[in-house]
């Protein structure tokens, strides 16, 4: 049972971090784009909470993964 919760933990840590470099990549092909300082903030702005989620992904994947450690 305990593996299950490991595997799946795994994977939404996996699927975080997937998210966490596409938001960096979003970032990157702003700034490689020459917009200006207005259009780059609202270009962050609209990756933010795709990076927050990703990052709160990651993190509860994490903690299921040290869960099912600690308890099987």
């Amino acid at each position: 049972m305990f593996d299950i919760i490991v595997w799946g933990g795994a994977a939404l840590s996996v699927a975080g971090l997937v998210g966490l470099v596409w938001c960096i990549l979003q970032v990157m092909k702003a700034r490689r784009a020459n917009l200006s300082d207005d259009e780059l903030r609202a270009a962050v702005q609209g990756v933010l909470p795709w990076n927050l989620a990703s990052l709160f992904l990651s993190v509860l994947g994490l903690m299921m993964v040290i869960l099912g450690i600690s308890f099987g």
